[in-house]
């Protein structure tokens, strides 16, 4: 395949793969999966057992998932499978979320198995798009091609969600017979979407794997060893384990509020159709919002301008404390916006520096384990300060206490030296 390397095509069909997958991530994840599951596939079902199983399918993916990525990540640098396995992910989430149009009322335990592959299609899918950044971007341009991927992302899942939205509150216009009819067909959309607009990372981008690679017997063998390899060596890179330490931390609050905004606002007794204008506000600043950050990233540097998003989220939770009206929200909405997307582009870019050459889908499949271990200690925070001040506002403020760790690993984190141990590393 034709070397696409720093080209304006290579890129923008690597970032179309963002487009693709985050019509999930809008539509299905955030919006309407967990809303219809209780109004059509959980009815008759107690709220509270509906909760349950909404947690499970959660949780049971999240696991699945974090041990999953590493080891696939692995043996597919080994073997050279890491565009095979994209390619299997990605067909995997589409068609399970595609599949919803097909379930019908009641048919609970059928929509959670489907919910499940869908999310291991959704996040392993990420590990092996992630791992191709350096494919088709090297140092000088990884940083902008990451938000332009993110940016995509935001703009893509948007467009289609506003259209899914408008779909459920005027069925009629679009020829629907009801809601339900406009959600389903929403799922559909969904599906296929995400297979189209992946056909140019499936057609134009080079995988990156090494050559001579392993039979796949051979790579999962050799994989495990990696693994367990990696483990016992990631002392050696000592800054990495640093970064992914303030990752963790910093993510984890970053995915808290995003999860959690909705879930607030309600509780500060904000209409339902003002947290999704609030949603869509957040998708669209984000678009334009994360290349910009990437140009911040150039001129201030990548590492200060990760601390300034992480100080600024800081802000937002402390602003989030006072807030009381719905224009707070919005304004709170846009503040999102503005740092969400560039935090998430410019942690995939710097990580891609710190990663050993050839051990891309390994260690990004590190990096998408601590992303599905990440929103664990920030729920959990939330609640338990709520629970004990008997005020969510307590809870949500609590979130500067992962901010602050996060912000004090990553200010560790010393680029020279990382290289030289990346370096040192792939040389063993």
């Amino acid at each position: 395949m034709k070397n696409v390397r720093d080209t304006k095509k290579g890129i923008f069909a690597w970032a179309l793969y963002d487009w693709a997958n985050s019509a999930f991530a809008t539509t299905v994840m955030a919006a309407f999966f967990p809303i219809f599951f209780r109004a059509y596939w959980g009815a008759g079902n107690e709220s509270t057992l509906n909760t349950f199983y909404l947690g499970l399918a959660n949780s049971v993916s999240s696991i699945v998932v974090a041990f999953l990525s590493p080891v696939l990540g692995a043996i597919a640098d080994n073997g050279g499978y890491r565009k095979k396995f994209l390619i299997f992910f990605a067909f995997l989430g589409a068609v399970m979320s595609g599949s919803f149009f097909f379930v019908q009322s009641g048919m609970w335990p059928i929509a959670v198995f489907f919910y499940i592959l869908a999310n291991i299609g959704f996040a392993c899918g990420n590990t092996f798009y992630d791992s191709m950044l350096p494919s088709v971007a090297s140092e000088k341009k990884v940083d902008l091609a990451s938000s332009v991927g993110y940016s995509m992302g935001y703009i893509g899942g948007g467009v289609l969600f506003l259209v899914n939205v408008l779909m459920f509150l005027m069925p009629e216009r679009f020829g629907l017979p009801d809601g339900v009819a406009a959600v389903k067909l929403s799922f559909l959309m969904v599906g296929i979407w995400w297979l189209v607009f992946s056909l140019p990372i499936f057609l134009f981008v080079p995988s990156g794997d090494k050559e001579g690679g392993l039979k796949l017997g051979s790579a999962i063998r050799s994989g495990f060893g990696d693994i367990a390899k990696t483990l016992k060596s990631i002392r050696k890179l000592k800054n990495l384990s640093l970064f992914l330490i303030a990752y963790w931390c910093y993510i984890d609050g970053v995915d808290t509020i995003i999860k959690m905004a909705t879930d607030y606002g309600t509780s500060l007794g904000f209409p339902a159709d003002s947290l999704i204008v609030a949603l869509l506000i957040t998708q669209f600043v984000a678009f334009p919002a994360a290349i910009l950050y990437s140009f911040l990233g150039h001129r201030i540097g990548v590492k200060n301008a990760i601390l300034f998003a992480v100080f600024s989220y800081s802000v937002i939770a402390v602003v989030g404390f006072f807030m009381t009206k719905v224009i707070h929200f919005y304004i709170l909405a846009i503040c999102i916006g503005l740092f969400q997307g560039g935090i998430q582009a410019l942690s995939r870019s710097y990580f891609s520096r710190l990663v050993p050459e050839d051990h891309e889908s390994q260690f990004f499949g590190f990096f998408n384990m601590l992303g599905k271990f990440a929103s664990i200690i920030g729920p959990f925070l939330v609640g338990i300060v709520s629970l004990i001040a008997s005020e969510q506002r307590y809870g949500i403020i609590s979130l500067v206490i992962l901010f602050i760790v996060g912000f004090i690993f990553l200010r560790k984190v010393d680029e020279e030296e990382a290289r030289k141990e990346r370096d040192a590393f792939s040389a063993s």
